[in-house]
């Protein structure tokens, strides 16, 4: 299952699924590395942190382009 991290709180993770659910993931089960945004995949018991640089640069273009004089 994968999973985007939405907010931490505390010593948790709120993480929402492919389907919009929101799960809690303690910190200490996530890879180091995780951010707000960042994307991770449940595998055999652990998180593996995934590659989302593509998802930021097309976010990072339209917040230019939409804030462009």
């Amino acid at each position: 299952m994968k999973y985007i991290i939405d907010r931490f709180e505390s010593e948790i993770a709120v993480c929402e699924d492919e389907q919009q659910n929101f799960i809690t993931i303690p910190k200490t089960e996530l890879p180091s590395g995780c951010i707000e945004g960042s994307k991770i995949e449940s595998q055999e018991g652990t998180y593996i942190l995934l590659d989302n640089s593509e998802d930021r640069e097309r976010i990072k273009k339209k917040m230019n382009a939409l804030f462009k004089d």
